[in-house]
Order: structure tokens, then C-alpha cells, then sequence
């Protein structure tokens, strides 16, 4: 890891910290760059408009009992990695070629996206239970790299 990747990694970080999901361990940040330039960001929270776990008071997850890892699509937050790369396609920038920075390893829906977005290199610092997506993302030529300081 270079220089760079620490910038962006630490930027990821600070961006997680704007999450409004109510579990602590779970405030993710993504940022998308492509030639040492940042195109976009994401944290994970509620849909626009709609109001969040952190002003609910709760966890739909927790309340559930439903194990990290699982069942992606109880919960009310969109993905740190899926807003940004909504934020990509709202704003007209292409991320053909970029590479992502996660605070976390993208699960299985977001990887998806990635790869279907053209993101060719995605760095993460913590681990995620979620094979499937680093299944994936390797098979289809996409760079996962985990983070080490």
C-alpha cells in the first residue's frame, strides 16, 4: 500500500463517521477515486427522506436477531458502497476504471454493483463474513485488496 492508499483509507474512515446506523460497529464509508482523485463518497444510512435507525432508536436488524453477514435486504439502510456509486450515476460521473475504498469488505449485493459499474480495484480494512463476494469479485478479475497499515 502507498501513500495514497492511506489518504484514502483515513478519508473512508472519517466519511463512515457520517453513518447514521444505529449499531456503533457498523458506521461504513466508501470513496470512489480514479487517478489519485476523488469522484465520489458514501456512508451507509436510511434511503433520502427517510427516517434512519439512529432516530428510530433501533435496529430492525438487532430486533430480528438476523446474523451479520445474512439476509442483506432487512434492513432500512442502503450500503456506503451502493451510495456512492448511486451518488456516481446521479451526478453523471463515470467510475469506469476506479478504484473503491471501503472501510469494511463489500458483501455480495454491493459487489455486484461493483463489478457492473466498472470498478476494477476495491481496498478494504476490515473483514466481512460474506465468501460469495470475495468469490466473485476475484473470479471476475477485480482486485481485492484488504488494507494493512
Amino acid at each position: 500500500m502507498d501513500k495514497w492508499d492511506k489518504r484514502f483509507m483515513e478519508l473512508a474512515e472519517v466519511i463512515a463517521n457520517w453513518s447514521s446506523c444505529y449499531q456503533p460497529n457498523r458506521k461504513i464509508g466508501a470513496v470512489i477515486v480514479k487517478n489519485k482523485r476523488i469522484l465520489t463518497t458514501g456512508y451507509n444510512g436510511a434511503p433520502a427522506g427517510y427516517t434512519s435507525c439512529m432516530e428510530r432508536g433501533e435496529c430492525l436488524r438487532r430486533k430480528a436477531n438476523i446474523p451479520s453477514g445474512t439476509h442483506h435486504e432487512y434492513c432500512y439502510a442502503v450500503h456506503a458502497e451502493q451510495n456512492a456509486i448511486a451518488q456516481a450515476a446521479k451526478m453523471g460521473i463515470s467510475i469506469d476504471g476506479a478504484t473503491m475504498y471501503c472501510t469494511h469488505q463489500p458483501c455480495v449485493i454491493c459487489a455486484k454493483l461493483i463489478i457492473n459499474s466498472g470498478i476494477k480495484r476495491v481496498v478494504y480494512k476490515y473483514p466481512y463474513p460474506d465468501e460469495l463476494a470475495v468469490h466473485i469479485l476475484t473470479a471476475v478479475g477485480v482486485s481485492l485488496e484488504k488494507y494493512e497499515e
